[in-house]
């Protein structure tokens, strides 16, 4: 019988095409790997397979043993010619297929053979645009026209930060969830395959990593690694809450000025007038779009025009008190009273960091108090972003990636109803 643990179990498991095991070091994820090759070769004999890894060397070194030992633990042997990077399985004297090996450094070479299965190791060890191109050229090479076939991809890797298998079987799903019966992921952890590791593997990784480190390498959780996050105090389970707008309830809502890349948070104040983020519009083309928006989602409109159905203020980017953007006589700012909106701005913004700690003290206090919450189930685009943004190499917030819009719109808000209060000490004169 195969020797597989819980998480490798219920990924051999999943009907999916497309199907990724996420995990830590030592979690077996070649191992799972080798066993889908070692499962499709039972299956469907004279059908090739492919292995991808990001370089011959691991091909050579990682692939070719674990294989060879899945293989005998599948009832199999192996066959390997190291020449043509080809792994031939049999079944005692039988040919059961041939496992074709490419590196991924050269995404381009992926080409020239058909196979029905396929196994992408260590795929986010790649960067993000080699990994795109890899993938795209592995899943051209899936041609096998068999009834029942599913010519499948099998990712298994080591979680490198929001990269090519976050976007591809997390974030993608999020925003088509059609995508669901296609896609399917397992993450495991190192601990699960405890029992096959050294007794001090797993002490020596506690060791020798840090904290954000850990959870990716050790839990085979997705965690920035790229840098140091800037909104360190915000936790997706610990910061979140399923709150809604009400009918009728006051709206406070951030918000970003970027000409097609506009951006709001709307939030809402409950108990003890703590914060809430409960909605978002992103994408917004300009001011007047984001108004139309606005009154749409949260106004009735009786025909003729929009009617106030509740509260609306609106804690805008400073510059935009200055730079127009439509109109030539008018600010974005004062479009946005004329729209109605309560508009509560500074004459200037604040300086950077004193927004962003202030979003960090309300996402959690040195008491371990967290008063700042977020639905990520209606503000996807705010939790993403507050997980992956991070510093450039100039210190400021990185605005390369795109996370930075949300925000900014969310702390804009934050700032100025949470600011930090630093406390004045009058200092005694000094008496003679």
């Amino acid at each position: 019988m195969p020797s597989l643990n819980v998480p490798q179990a219920q990924f051999l498991t999943l009907p999916h095409k497309f199907r990724a095991f996420v995990a830590g070091f030592g979690s077996g994820k070649t191992w799972v790997g080798c066993s889908a090759l070692s499962k499709h070769f039972m299956e469907w004999p004279g059908v090739n397979a492919g292995y991808f890894a990001p370089t011959y060397p691991q091909i050579r070194d990682i692939f070719y043993p674990t294989m060879d030992e899945v293989a005998y633990d599948w009832g199999l042997k192996t066959k390997i010619n190291q020449a043509n990077h080809e792994v031939h399985i049999y079944s005692g004297r039988q040919y059961r297929g041939t496992v074709i090996c490419r590196s991924m450094e050269k995404p381009q070479t992926i080409v020239g053979f058909k196979i029905g299965h396929a196994l992408v190791d260590e795929l986010d060890v790649l960067t993000a645009i080699k990994a795109q191109q890899a993938w795209r050229k592995i899943i051209a090479r899936m041609r096998y026209n068999l009834p029942g076939l599913k010519n499948g991809v099998d990712v298994t890797t080591t979680p490198e930060g929001f990269k090519f298998v976050f976007q591809q079987f997390v974030k993608q799903l999020r925003d088509k969830p059609s995508l669901k019966d296609m896609y399917g992921l397992v993450q495991a952890s190192t601990f699960d395959n405890e029992l096959n590791l050294p007794d001090d593997y797993i002490e020596s990784l506690m060791e020798s990593y840090p904290p954000q480190l850990i959870l990716a390498y050790l839990k085979g959780q997705f965690v920035n690694l790229t840098s140091g996050t800037i909104y360190t105090a915000y936790d997706r389970k610990l910061n979140q809450c399923f709150d809604t707008v009400q009918p009728g309830e006051p709206l406070f809502i951030g918000m970003d000025f970027n000409v097609g890349k506009m951006a709001a948070i709307t939030h809402v104040k409950r108990e003890h007038g703590m914060p809430r983020a409960v909605d978002e519009l992103v994408d917004g083309y300009d001011t007047p779009d984001m108004i139309r928006r606005i009154k749409e989602r949260y106004w009735r409109h009786n025909g003729n025009t929009f009617e106030k159905t509740c509260e609306i203020r609106i804690y805008p980017d400073a510059s935009g008190g200055s730079r127009k953007s439509v109109n030539a006589s008018e600010t974005d700012i004062a479009i946005l009273s004329q729209a109605g909106f309560s508009v509560i701005a500074p004459a200037a913004n604040p300086p950077v960091k004193d927004r962003i700690n202030a979003m960090n003290a309300m996402f959690c206090n040195a008491q371990g108090e967290r008063r700042y919450l977020v639905n990520p189930f209606t503000c996807p685009t705010y939790a993403d972003g507050l997980e992956q943004q991070v510093w450039s190499p100039n210190g400021e917030p990185d605005k390369k990636s795109g996370n930075d819009h949300a925000n900014d719109a969310g702390g804009y808000f934050i700032h100025y109803d949470y600011p930090i209060i630093r406390p004045f000490t009058m200092t005694q004169p000094l008496r003679m």
